[in-house]
């Protein structure tokens, strides 16, 4: 019998099996099952600790910026840094059931030329439930948060309204009571002269920039000098009738200290002034309405002189509290003044920035009315604006000045029946920073959360 037939037989069967793929695909899958599952896991696990390590830096930021507040104001000693930290950090970390046991310290630089420091750090294992399969029962969560003070220095300018209106309803008062309550809550964050300079721009419809100024070159007397003189009859007639005349202006030692908006379009712009255009010097005039020459000193009511930027608190409180209602209302020229203070050239001439700071600038407008009136009369009368003519300078100055980096709060103080200011809301930084006040006591609260606003301290990651 030939055993040709059994030897096929056996060459099929094993060319059958060799074919086969439905074992093959088993046994792959069961070999790659581990890895795939512990890279899923991984992915699972790794998700989780990158929450927890995201909730514990927000608390640490927090940490950080609390206890740099509290030692910055005396609140704590750098001996309880490192026990506040801690109640700090447990009392705003929520993750608690990933991270259970979470160490926190806290350094403390002191202050030095370039500012101080506050590094908090915590340290935390997380439980993982897959990695541990593959040896790694836990992942070391660690990271940290730094609060720096010292190294942003602060200039901010107070544009205030002084016009007549700020007499009722206890408006000046409140301001007066505001405002000086703001220069003490700043100048505590100032630990060196320099720290922190305040400017006050009281203003109507001009400002009173001083009458020792009068040699200045800056002071354009062109409007003034046509308007305050002596005429003096060189020919008369056979009737007697004077026929000729000259006309002497007065001895510019004479005049009040007032001065007005500048020539467009300089009068929207930081430009330094020069003898050699005219147009950007600023106009000497009188301020005079009512039997009242609004900027002469010991005259009732009276527009108090401009505040350059400066450390002494003394001073400063002193201009605001001798503020007195009096003119209508020119925003404008308040602004471009409390602008010219925080320039480093001529009139005012700003300290110079120091480079090893970094600085913060600010300008606050306080005002209780719509603009009325300003060098134009075709632009207002002192009791009605025409076809918004002066808001329209007044947003093109806001938008210079916001584009040169300083931030501008404003403050409409609305006891009566006047429309919220479209202006005034134009020319905030942001929303937040425009305030509307429909009672005199409310400026306190309004200035305090402004000086708030400007001292925060930024987290330095």
């Amino acid at each position: 019998m030939s055993c040709l037939p059994a030897v096929n037989r056996t060459r099929r069967q094993l060319a059958r099996f060799a074919g086969a793929e439905q074992g093959n695909i088993a046994v792959i899958f069961a070999i790659a099952l581990v890895p795939i599952l512990g890279f899923v896991g991984a992915a699972v696990d790794y998700s989780r600790a990158v929450q927890a390590r995201s909730s514990m830096q927000a608390a640490l930021d927090s940490t950080a910026l609390m206890l740099s507040k509290d030692l910055s104001s005396g609140a704590i000693t750098t001996a309880q840094i490192s026990t506040k930290a801690t109640a700090y950090f447990n009392a705003l970390f929520t993750d608690t059931s990933a991270l259970p046991n979470v160490t926190v310290n806290a350094t403390y630089t002191a202050s030095t030329s370039m500012g101080s420091t506050i590094q908090v750090t915590g340290d935390g294992n997380f439980t993982t439930t897959f990695m541990k399969i593959a040896g790694y029962p836990t992942l070391d969560i660690n990271t940290s948060s730094t609060s720096a003070w010292g190294m942003t220095r602060m200039r901010v300018a107070m544009a205030l309204d002084n016009t007549g209106s700020m007499a009722q309803s206890g408006k000046i008062g409140a301001l007066r009571t505001a405002a000086s309550n703001l220069v003490d809550q700043l100048s505590t964050l100032a630990k060196t002269n320099g720290d922190v300079y305040i400017s006050v721009v009281p203003f109507a419809k001009d400002v009173n920039v001083g009458s020792t100024n009068y040699s200045q070159s800056w002071l354009d007397w062109t409007d003034w000098n046509s308007a305050n003189g002596t005429s003096t009859c060189t020919a008369r007639n056979s009737w007697g009738q004077c026929t000729s005349s000259t006309w002497t202006p007065a001895n510019h030692n004479t005049w009040t200290g007032c001065v007005t908006d500048r020539t467009q379009p300089y009068d929207t712009q930081s430009t330094t002034p020069t003898t050699s255009n005219v147009a950007t010097l600023f106009p000497a005039e009188e301020y005079y309405e009512n039997g009242e020459y609004y900027c002469k000193t010991g005259n009732s009511p009276q527009l108090q002189p401009i505040m350059p930027l400066s450390y002494d608190w003394t001073s400063i409180k002193t201009t605001i509290n001798n503020m007195q209602p009096t003119g209508g209302t020119n925003q404008p020229i308040g602004l471009a003044w409390a602008w010219m203070t925080l320039q480093q050239s001529s009139p005012m001439n700003a300290p110079a920035l120091d480079s090893n700071y970094t600085y913060k600038q600010a300008i606050i407008l306080l005002s209780d009315g719509l603009n009325t009136e300003d060098r134009w009369p075709a632009y207002g009368n002192g009791n009605t604006q025409f076809n918004g003519s002066i808001d329209a300078r007044q947003k093109i100055l806001c938008d210079n000045i916001k584009a040169q980096g300083i931030t501008i709060y404003t403050v409409q103080v609305n006891t009566g029946s006047d429309p919220t200011s479209s202006v005034m809301q134009y020319c905030a930084s942001s929303t937040d920073k425009f305030f509307l006040i429909t009672s005199a006591n409310q400026t306190v609260s309004v200035f305090q959360s402004i000086g708030t606003s400007l001292s925060k301290l930024r987290v330095a990651r």
